[in-house]
């Protein structure tokens, strides 16, 4: 009797984790875009959630003179995906990076990408 319990448990654990992995989620994403500021080429995402917390990066020295450091952040790309940190030469002399960030509008959750300017 033991046995054919024991068996039924798992025909129903391996339905119930069947269900969870096939049910999926239902997730409408709307790319939000305004008219940049001259020399912006920012990009608006309006996601569904707010991103997780930060995770702590450790930074290592620069590879070279005039490199600066990206740190890490949560990006959207259908879902949060952690982007580690990096060392970065900016594209021309002057060139400032404006980190990605994440705002509430609304009460809209707003993913802006990272930019050089």
């Amino acid at each position: 009797m033991f046995m054919k319990e024991k068996l039924l448990f798992r025909g129903l654990l391996a339905l119930a984790a069947g269900s969870l992995l096939l049910g999926g989620c239902v997730y409408r994403e709307r790319v939000v875009y305004r008219q940049p500021v001259a020399g912006e080429t920012e990009t608006e995402v309006e996601v569904g959630e707010a991103p997780p917390a930060p995770i702590v990066e450790d930074i290592s020295i620069a590879p070279a003179p005039g490199f600066i450091w990206i740190g890490g952040f949560w990006a959207w790309n259908g879902r949060w995906m952690w982007q580690g940190g990096r060392w970065a030469h900016p594209p021309r002399h002057g060139a400032m990076w404006i980190g990605p960030r994440y705002v509430v509008r609304g009460g809209r959750h707003v993913f802006i990408r990272g930019y050089w300017r």
